[in-house]
């Protein structure tokens, strides 16, 4: 039996057919074109599907599910995507539109939640019945599987791990609240640290690996320097870990996973990262002398979404 996933994003739609065991055996890829509205890029989606099991010579009688990962959220009482920020959508019936033409079961999760169903199936934390995934990019987003199934919640947002509150009246976020936990360990606080942090140190490798301009200045650029050992990239690095680690404690001590797993655009800092984490944990989790969650570094990179949005209909 085979199930097709597709990884809806921003700026491109991309499907596969997947096996039983989460091997993608072809896939496929299109614009999204968000300007277009909703209508067509689901239309899309219904295409690639259709493609992907036509190219492999597989019937769609032999296609159990269809699952769809997106930056967005699915309303278990409707089956209706409520809102999608990115791409501008409210109220959006996607599986209603897809079984016109796809008369299959449809399944959707959040992008980050069925990333992290991909890394439990076929990835770092396979054999694993509770873990959690985090993407480290323009903002912190979570995959929680309990049990070997994905954990939303009862009203679809229960892995909005992005958003819990670990600064009191801290930096603003763009959902409206102040101090959620992405304002301070995405890649996107880590550019923000180290643009501040070189207004009063412009001697520091930041600058110079930045061409001398601010602006430049990215999360990789702040790791490339304190990697090389300047102090003041040390220090912005620290203090990221440092807020990193503290929304990993209140997931240890909320969900006691058996492994957390980082991926995003900061994991690609490998095992910089993975040491520095290592290494602050043990001083800040509660039960000193009990076991805790083991972190590791994501492996499935782009096919992630595919994979992991494949196997919600398993």
């Amino acid at each position: 039996m085979y199930y097709i996933g597709i990884d809806l994003g921003g700026t491109g739609i991309k499907a596969g057919l997947v096996d039983e065991n989460g091997k993608i055996l072809r896939k496929a890829t299109c614009p999204t074109l968000v300007e277009r509205g909703p209508r067509p890029i689901v239309d899309d989606m219904a295409a690639l599907a259709l493609r992907v099991a036509k190219e492999e010579n597989v019937s769609m009688d032999d296609v159990k599910a269809i699952g769809i990962g997106l930056p967005g959220i699915q309303d278990p009482r409707t089956g209706h995507v409520p809102f999608c920020t990115n791409l501008y959508w409210h109220e959006v019936p996607v599986i209603e539109w897809m079984r016109e033409t796809v008369d299959k079961p449809i399944f959707i999760g959040n992008d980050a939640t069925v990333a992290g169903l991909a890394e439990s199936v076929a990835g770092v934390s396979a054999g694993v019945k509770n873990s959690v995934f985090i993407t480290l990019g323009t903002g912190v987003g979570g995959g929680i599987v309990l049990d070997g199934k994905v954990y939303s919640g009862t009203h679809g947002v229960g892995s909005e791990l992005g958003h819990m509150i670990t600064v009191v009246d801290g930096e603003m976020c763009s959902c409206g609240n102040r101090g959620c936990w992405e304002r301070y360990a995405s890649a996107t606080a880590l550019i923000r640290m180290g643009r501040q942090a070189v207004k009063e140190h412009p001697e520091s490798m930041i600058m110079t690996l930045a061409g001398g301009e601010e602006e430049k200045i990215e999360a990789k650029t702040v790791i490339d320097a304190a990697k090389a050992g300047d102090e003041t990239a040390k220090k912005v690095f620290d203090l990221y870990v440092y807020h990193l680690c503290a929304g990993l404690v209140g997931i240890i001590n909320f969900i006691d996973p058996e492994v957390i797993v980082l991926g995003g655009g900061v994991s690609h800092a490998g095992q910089f990262l993975l040491d520095a984490v290592r290494a602050k944990l043990p001083s800040m989790v509660f039960y000193k002398t009990m076991p805790y969650a083991r972190v590791e570094l994501a492996t499935l990179g782009n096919d992630a979404g595919i994979i992991g949005a494949a196997m919600l209909g398993k």
